[in-house]
């Protein structure tokens, strides 16, 4: 059966905004720009051929049609949350990665780490950054900005200057058998791969 979904950012953008009443919030949580959130909005409406809001001067109200809209998808996106968690990864200890938006995740070679650690269940989130990580909703982060956080161990995952990317984690994990797994993985990346041969990917990691 096919299933006449609209797109499912889209849908992800309508959920928080009606539960924020608010794009900018609704982009905070989303890890995107509060138009972008708006645009995905008017995208969905347009699909719908409904209006979902009505923007009146700073202030953001569901319409008859948005009220009766989001239950059902709110619904929808909590039963996929909760059968998501039902899965376990393959492996003994389940590592949770977060990764900022900008990165392509191909680049990561994920499925190279997974296979060279069959004891450790990768699961990634994306987009993710610092707010995910305090609250614990992943172990470690691939983040791009300043390399300083208190309470945090930041290592350095690329060869630019700048802000560049980093690797966080929690001090009090971030010497866990699958945290320093990972860690020495990306810093094996780049010894093993000859500098005329490396693909475009994360290359290493810099000192504490």
């Amino acid at each position: 059966m096919t299933y006449p979904l609209p797109p499912l950012n889209a849908l992800r953008a309508f959920e928080a905004a009606a539960r924020h009443l608010s794009f900018k919030l609704a982009a905070h949580e989303l890890h995107v720009t509060p138009a972008a959130v708006g645009q995905q909005v008017k995208a969905l409406e347009a699909r719908l051929g409904v209006r979902l809001f009505d923007r009146l001067h700073k202030q953001l109200i569901l319409t008859p049609a948005g009220q009766a809209y989001l239950p059902g998808i709110s619904e929808g996106f909590r039963h996929i949350a909760e059968a998501t968690s039902q899965l376990k990864p393959a492996g003994a200890v389940l590592l949770q990665l977060g990764v900022h938006g900008s990165i392509d995740l191909r680049r990561l070679d994920l499925a190279e780490f997974r296979s060279a650690h069959p004891d450790i269940g990768l699961r990634v989130l994306q987009p993710a950054g610092l707010h995910e990580l305090v609250e614990g909703k992943v172990d470690l982060l691939i983040a791009r900005g300043p390399s300083r956080h208190p309470g945090y161990r930041c290592d350095r995952i690329d060869e630019a200057s700048g802000l560049g990317d980093w690797l966080i984690a929690p001090e009090g994990t971030a010497d866990c058998p699958e945290v320093a797994s990972f860690r020495a993985w990306l810093r094996a990346l780049q010894a093993e791969t000859p500098p005329a041969n490396r693909r475009p990917r994360l290359v290493g990691i810099g000192g504490r």
